[in-house]
């Protein structure tokens, strides 16, 4: 029996097989330093025939998130960690783009009609508004540019932050350099400040530590201690969870993996959010 045809066969199916797996990059899987998430953030994005970043009608300007996974919560033995943040591992499936800045004063006044910030200016954060308001927001803004646009996950929300780091903050564990990130209660004065003045975390995201609280999707709740794929929290809840700490907030508060809690209803000048934008996958 002439076996040299099925030899064939095989071969070929096992170059193919190999093409196709040299055409996926690898999930951007902690720890990684900054030049490996730099490039995987590239690599999907040509995968995937998208810009590292976009800019929308509106002038807002989000980078695309690569899938992975990582670490989410802190040990316990991290300066100022507090109770409900246990540590567990998060797969994020799906790429995603992430605002490159905190939704502006100028940006939300264009969607919305109004702007309530105490702390005016059109290039600051957006502040006293509460999760309707942010939901709101995505929604109008969706339905004028006929794609998605939503409150990050608090997954995709630390995932974004870190960057790939397993650290306190996106830039280490040292506190030193913490002003050169954040605007919090050593530097701020007091007041919030335009968006994008100080240093980027290696997905090129502004902010991320201090500034504004930023609302997330989720219900505020204990985690899901099981390895989880793309959570969103839980079902219900009282409170929605905001991140990222503010302009009076201590170190402990503007760390990654620190988590606050409100009423959606209530509005506080320290309170504002960035937007998130769903990538269109096929089947």
């Amino acid at each position: 029996m002439n076996r040299l045809p099925y030899l064939w066969v095989a071969l070929v199916l096992l170059c193919l097989a190999g093409r196709e797996a040299e055409a996926d990059p690898p999930l951007a899987v902690a720890p990684l330093d900054s030049d490996q998430a730099k490039a995987l953030q590239k690599a999907w994005a040509d995968l995937l025939g998208t810009p590292v970043q976009i800019t929308n009608p509106l002038g807002m300007k989000l980078n695309l998130i690569p899938p992975g996974e990582f670490v989410m919560g802190s040990p316990e033995s991290e300066t100022d960690r507090d109770h409900d943040e246990t540590q567990h591992l998060v797969k994020i499936t799906k790429p995603f783009y992430l605002g490159v800045y905190e939704v502006t004063q100028q940006q939300y006044e264009k969607v919305m009609g109004e702007n309530l910030s105490v702390f005016q200016g059109p290039t600051k954060p957006v502040e006293m508004v509460n999760w309707d308001d942010a939901v709101e927001f995505s929604r109008k803004l969706s339905e004028q540019e006929g794609v998605e646009y939503r409150l990050p996950t608090e997954a995709e929300w630390e995932y974004s932050c870190r960057a790939g780091t397993t650290t306190a903050y996106s830039f280490g564990d040292d506190i030193s350099p913490l002003g050169e990130y954040a605007w919090y209660v050593d530097n701020s004065e007091l007041t919030t400040h335009p968006v994008g003045e100080l240093k980027l975390n290696a997905w090129g995201l502004y902010d991320m530590h201090g500034n504004v609280w930023e609302w997330c999707q989720d219900w505020y709740g204990p985690y899901d201690l099981q390895v989880v794929s793309d959570p969103t929290g839980p079902a219900s809840g009282e409170h929605r969870v905001l991140r990222g700490g503010a302009f009076f907030s201590l170190p402990g508060g503007v760390r990654a993996a620190a988590r606050v809690d409100n009423q959606p209803d209530l509005r506080y000048h320290d309170y504002g959010f960035r937007l998130a934008r769903t990538i269109p996958l096929s089947p």
